[in-house]
């Protein structure tokens, strides 16, 4: 049937009113039904506009305006952009859709000043929509849009629809072409027809609704799969050179980086990285301030307080806990814009408590929102790595910044904390590739920041306030501890003590930050305690100490802390005396022996002038006096040898020791300069007993 023609070389041939019946699918599409046949199978909850979507995220007055800006001037209105793609990307919950509806609006109400409608569709991808977290109603709702917004292109694809409603149910691809390329080909010359933005929002949440089930037990490269494939429909719109702009917004998830820095797409593509872009701050400021006035005007007027709530305070404490991270900010005042509470004592609770300590707080509405944002995120992970990817959380976790305490130190990469946690490197890169919304990029891992793992730390406090984040796979961070704790142990213990610019990477990991890992470390929640306690005395720390040069600063910093204190010492502190009692003493001692064998090492006149010369002074200097320090105020056995070598030293190496002093009496408190100077005094005198 499909070669029989019933109108053949029919001539003035005209049909009113008429149906016609394509037997090959019963789809009846009527003259002039077209367009409803079209909106029929459209995800009308995509547009922008929607009631789905009502009401729909849009930026605080005053707020995002770089960003708009940035936006509204690549468009260009009038002259189209010499990219004719933005790809705008951000972490989760940095305003991307809040971006996405504001720049829709304002660009419609500059309608009736144009002459034409700038914004030409939109669509909104979400990834519990069974709507609109597919690919299946994409082109078609982009052409119904363009019969609306580009009035002379409408005939062209109801004729299309007409000619052949089955081509709904084609493949994108051919959809695409005939619903959209051909329809706009058949205007004629397109290049003074005004441009029309297409705003494509979520990418990164379509994720293929009939693989949706796959996608959460083990197919997560699904959605990957589909991502792409978005993108390579709106590529192939722009190689037709259609009077189409498209605005694309996204997590910076690695695929669509990628395929978007690919050859075909990155000369086509301007980016736009709303993390970098703003001041974030000033912008979590103004809506922080104007929505606690909000409040605050609905509260009764009788304060005990001489400053109106919230005061200076409460807003900059609450601005300290966002970080400039507007989604945290929106959710609080979610929380505590509630009419059957005290707004006041709901934030009060918030900024004096962690969520697992505030009841309620937790299973509130606000909080159940973005803690679903960050189940959603884990869920994405494929079930074969789902357990790899809680030791990863784990281990982030226990480093969480990089500042532990005793100095900077570098985030550990991946690739030593799987060699750590004996998997096979690049595991755990791979196992939490899915996480890169909420994981910052690992390009800084491995260097000195002070930005850490997340982007913000409401994700870290989610992960600590639910433990049991997966079906097949809890956190435990006492399980991690251990896990990198024997690590370290185990890899100090089987190397031999090498120079530190030599020295691998697992290496000066495992000397840097042991202490911190030790401290940590609950024996009391550990099924075998003393094999850890014993893995500690099979490390020749001395040695390590001494030939990890500016690794082995850190660890002998942590060791200094009450070293010569019975309970306060690393060792012992916090470790209840019934386990492992008599091998946590062997341990302390141990320790102790350790680090004054480094100090030794460090006086002896021999080694002293290199040493001076190639390592930086500021660690030198901050090591000694703090030893200096301990060894004065508690005097251990070891005191007389220290004062013995320092004699040494000055005997043999007079000026470089006068440039030790004075630097370690920088490096000190005013308090603490009495101490220092009798030490060095005590060796002055022994030094001329010498003479």
């Amino acid at each position: 049937m499909s070669g029989v023609s019933y109108f053949n070389n029919a001539r003035n041939f005209q049909a009113h009113n008429t149906t016609f019946n394509l037997n090959t699918s019963n789809t009846y599409v009527s003259d002039g039904d077209a367009r409803q046949y079209l909106h029929k199978h459209s995800a009308t909850s995509a547009m922008h506009d929607s009631e789905e979507r009502y009401p729909p995220p849009l930026c605080h007055p005053g707020t995002r305006e770089v960003v708009i800006c940035r936006i509204e001037g690549w468009y260009g209105f009038e002259k189209p952009p010499e990219k004719k793609i933005m790809w705008v990307h951000g972490p989760a919950g940095y305003g991307k859709t809040a971006v996405a509806g504001t720049v829709s609006k304002k660009m419609e109400d500059k309608t009736t000043d144009l002459g034409f409608d700038p914004v030409g569709a939109t669509f909104f991808f979400w990834r519990t929509s069974p709507e609109r977290n597919s690919p299946k109603h994409f082109i078609i709702t982009l052409a119904y849009q363009f019969t609306i917004s580009i009035p002379e292109l409408a005939p062209h694809i109801d004729a299309a629809v007409k000619r052949n409603p089955m081509v709904l149910n084609k493949a994108l691809e051919v959809q695409l072409t005939k619903l959209i390329v051909e329809p706009f080909k058949s205007l004629g010359e397109l290049n003074d027809m005004p441009h029309r933005l297409v705003i494509v929002d979520g990418l990164d949440e379509c994720i293929n609704s009939d693989q949706e089930l796959r996608v959460q037990k083990q197919y997560a490269e699904d959605q990957e799969r589909v991502q792409v494939r978005v993108l390579e429909l709106i590529r192939t719109l722009h190689s037709h050179n259609l009077p189409l702009c498209f605005l694309i917004l996204s997590r910076h998830e690695p695929w669509i980086k990628q395929h978007i820095e690919s050859r075909s797409l990155k000369s086509l593509t301007e980016t736009l990285d709303l993390y970098e872009v703003g001041d974030h701050m000033n912008d979590v400021e103004k809506y922080v301030r104007d929505e606690l006035a909000r409040i605050a005007e609905a509260l009764d007027d009788e304060q005990d307080d001489d400053e109106p709530w919230p005061g200076e305070d409460i807003v900059q404490r609450f601005l300290w806990r966002t970080h400039g991270h507007m989604l945290y900010a929106t959710t609080v005042i979610r929380h505590i814009d509630n009419p059957y509470d005290d707004p006041r004592q709901r934030l009060q609770d918030i900024l004096n408590n962690e969520f697992k300590s505030t009841p309620g707080l937790a299973h509130s509405t606000p909080f159940s929102s973005l803690h679903e944002l960050y189940r959603q995120i884990l869920l994405s992970c494929p079930r074969a790595n789902q357990a790899t990817m809680v030791e990863v959380l784990e281990e982030m976790l226990i480093f969480g910044t990089s500042f532990l305490g005793v100095g900077w130190l570098p985030l550990p990469s991946l690739n030593v904390l799987d060699r750590c946690s004996e998997r096979v490197t690049g595991r755990g890169i791979k196992a939490v590739r899915p996480l890169h919304a909420v994981v910052r990029p690992p390009d800084n891992w491995g260097s000195f920041t002070d930005q850490g793992y997340f982007y913000h730390t409401s994700f870290a406090e989610f992960l600590k306030a639910e433990p049991p984040l997966l079906p097949d796979a809890s956190l435990n961070l006492q399980k991690g501890v251990r896990r990198l704790l024997l690590g370290c142990l185990n890899s100090l213990s089987a190397a031999v003590p090498i120079d530190g610019q030599g020295a691998t990477d697992e290496l000066k990991f495992s000397l840097s930050h042991w202490p911190s890992l030790w401290i940590k470390w609950n024996p009391g929640e550990d099924a075998d305690p003393s094999s850890l306690v014993k893995g500690f005395l099979a490390v020749d720390l001395t040695s390590h100490f001494v030939t990890g040069k500016s690794a082995g600063f850190p660890a002998v910093e942590w060791c200094l802390s009450q070293l010569y204190h019975p309970t306060e010492n690393i060792i012992t502190l916090g470790k209840p005396c019934s386990v492992c009692g008599s091998l946590l003493e062997e341990a302390l001692s141990h320790l102790r022996t350790s680090v004054e064998g480094f100090i030794l090492h460090l006086l002896n006149p021999d080694n002293f002038a290199a040493l001076w010369q190639s390592l930086p002074h500021f660690g030198f200097s901050i090591t000694f006096s703090n030893y200096f320090l301990v060894v004065y105020e508690d005097r251990p056995p070891a005191f007389d040898d220290v004062v013995q070598a320092l004699a040494r030293l000055l005997e043999k190496h007079e000026e470089i020791s006068g440039e030790l002093k004075r630097e370690v009496l920088d490096r000190c408190l005013k308090r603490e300069r009495p101490a220092i100077e009798s030490m060095f005094k005590l060796a002055c005198q022994i030094d001329k007993s010498y003479h």
